[in-house]
């Protein structure tokens, strides 16, 4: 495929995971580090429609758009789809505090994806549970990365490669949905 999809984010770690998933599909990804606008919902699905349809209009491209949150049992699924919001306040520190007395340390980790493209809209889900550490591990990565371990895991995604992560990544998994869907809509096309 030659054309380019432009994936809004201004999260260089996210476009680079997202890249790689990418290639092995034949995709070439733009980094476009274009004004997002950070839709509220209760739905990560809601919230990556609602922007990838504000993106398209003002990119007039092909347009893919993710988000993804942090679902943690004991807290009845905060901070789910406001995960960005609750890291940029509190922080890993403050959601390890919520969690100081807790010994259920469930989380899953879930992730929407839209695709906007000249022939309609893909979008999907992705999801992984695992747990949260007691405290932070690791460097690579972003956001809660360093606190949570996936099942059948003992390395935080903040431990992982970009490769290792992406083996377990919600984000993996519901890209890798909308790209299997394009590239075979692609193909009939």
């Amino acid at each position: 495929m030659d054309e380019k999809i432009c994936f809004a984010t201004s999260n260089f770690h996210k476009f680079e995971e997202v890249s790689e998933i990418a290639r092995s599909y034949g995709i070439m990804l733009e980094h476009c580090n274009i004004p997002k606008i950070e839709v509220q919902a209760e739905s990560l699905r809601e919230i990556v429609l609602k922007s990838a349809i504000l993106t398209r209009l003002y990119t007039n491209k092909p347009v893919l758009v993710e988000d993804a949150g942090l679902f943690i049992k004991a807290l009845n699924g905060f901070p789910g789809p406001y995960s960005n919001y609750v890291y940029r306040t509190i922080g890993i520190n403050g959601v390890l505090k919520l969690l100081e007395n807790i010994d259920n340390r469930e989380a899953c980790f879930k992730s929407a994806a839209a695709l906007i493209h000249e022939n309609g809209v893909i979008i999907d889900e992705g999801e992984v549970c695992g747990y949260i550490v007691r405290s932070p591990r690791g460097t690579m990565g972003f956001g809660f990365d360093p606190i949570f371990t996936p099942y059948g895991e003992t390395k935080t995604f903040a431990e992982m490669t970009t490769s290792e992560k992406n083996k377990y990544s919600h984000r993996a998994k519901a890209i890798s949905r909308v790209f299997e869907k394009y590239v075979e809509l692609k193909r009939t096309i």
